[in-house]
C-alpha cells in the first residue's frame, strides 16, 4: 500500500499507458495481422511449405539441422535474460549508488528510494516474462523436431497411405507457434527498453512506449523484409 502514496499519478497513468499499448497491440498485431498479413503470418506460410517439403524428403536431416538453428535463438535469449534478471537482483543491493547515478542525469524526476526499487521491479517483472517466452519457445522446437521424426517415410506419402497435407499443416502450425512464442519474448526485450526510459521521468515512459510502438507497427507491417518475402507465388 506504501507504492500508492508515494507514486505520484501521472507516473500510475504512465505506468497503465505501458501496459496498455503493449497489451493492446499485441492483440491487435495478432488481429490484424489475419486480414493484412503481418511478418510473422507471412513467414508462417513458409513454415507451413517447409513442413509439407519435409513430408517428400528421406532422411530428413536437413529439417532437423534447420529445427536446431531455429532453436539456437531462443535458446540464447533465455540465458541472456537469465544474467540481466542477476544484474537487476545485484542492483537491488546497491540501490543508493545507482540511484545517486541517475540522479546525476540532467532532467530525471527526483524520486524516493522505495519507488525507485518499485521501478526496477517492473523491469526486472518484464526480463522474467520474457524468460519464460523464450524457454517455451525452446520447447516447442524440441517438440518439431519430435513430430518431423515422427513423420511416416516419404515412400508411404507416395503410396497414398497418409495425408500429406493434414500432417504438414500440423507441423506448420507447431513450429508457427514456437516462432510466435519467441516473438512475444523479443517483444518484451522492446518494451524494456522503453520501461527504462521510467528512471528519466513518467512523460519519458509515455513517450518511449509509443516510440516502441510505431518501431513494432513499422517492422511488423510495413518492413521491406515483408514486402521481399509477400511473394503471390507462395
Amino acid at each position: 500500500m506504501k507504492i500508492i502514496t508515494l507514486l505520484p499519478g501521472v507516473d500510475w497513468l504512465a505506468l497503465g499507458i505501458f501496459f496498455a499499448l503493449w497489451i493492446g497491440y499485441a492483440l491487435f498485431a495478432n488481429y490484424w495481422g489475419r486480414h493484412e498479413r503481418s511478418l510473422i503470418a507471412t513467414t508462417n506460410r513458409y513454415r507451413s511449405l517447409w513442413m509439407l517439403q519435409a513430408t517428400s524428403r528421406d532422411p530428413r536431416m536437413l529439417d532437423g539441422l534447420i529445427t536446431q538453428n531455429l532453436s539456437h535463438t531462443p535458446s540464447f535469449f533465455s540465458s541472456t535474460t537469465i544474467i540481466i534478471i542477476g544484474g537487476l537482483l545485484a542492483l537491488m543491493g546497491t540501490l543508493d549508488k545507482a540511484a545517486e547515478l541517475v540522479r546525476d542525469i540532467p532532467f530525471v524526476t527526483q524520486t524516493p528510494m522505495f519507488v525507485f526499487e518499485f521501478k526496477i521491479l517492473v523491469l526486472m517483472g518484464i526480463f522474467v516474462y520474457a524468460f519464460f517466452r523464450f524457454s517455451w519457445s525452446m520447447r516447442q522446437y524440441t517438440f518439431v523436431a519430435l513430430v518431423i521424426g515422427a513423420m511416416p517415410p516419404a515412400k508411404e506419402f507416395e503410396e497414398g497411405l497418409h495425408d500429406r497435407q493434414s500432417i504438414a499443416d500440423r507441423a506448420g502450425a507447431l513450429v508457427g507457434a514456437a516462432a510466435e512464442t519467441f516473438n512475444d519474448g523479443l517483444r518484451a526485450y522492446y518494451f524494456s527498453f522503453a520501461a527504462m526510459s521510467w528512471f528519466f521521468s513518467p512523460y519519458a515512459l509515455m513517450a518511449a512506449t509509443a516510440l516502441v510502438v510505431l518501431i513494432l507497427y513499422g517492422r511488423e507491417f510495413r518492413s521491406e523484409v515483408l514486402h521481399v518475402l509477400r511473394d503471390e507465388r507462395f
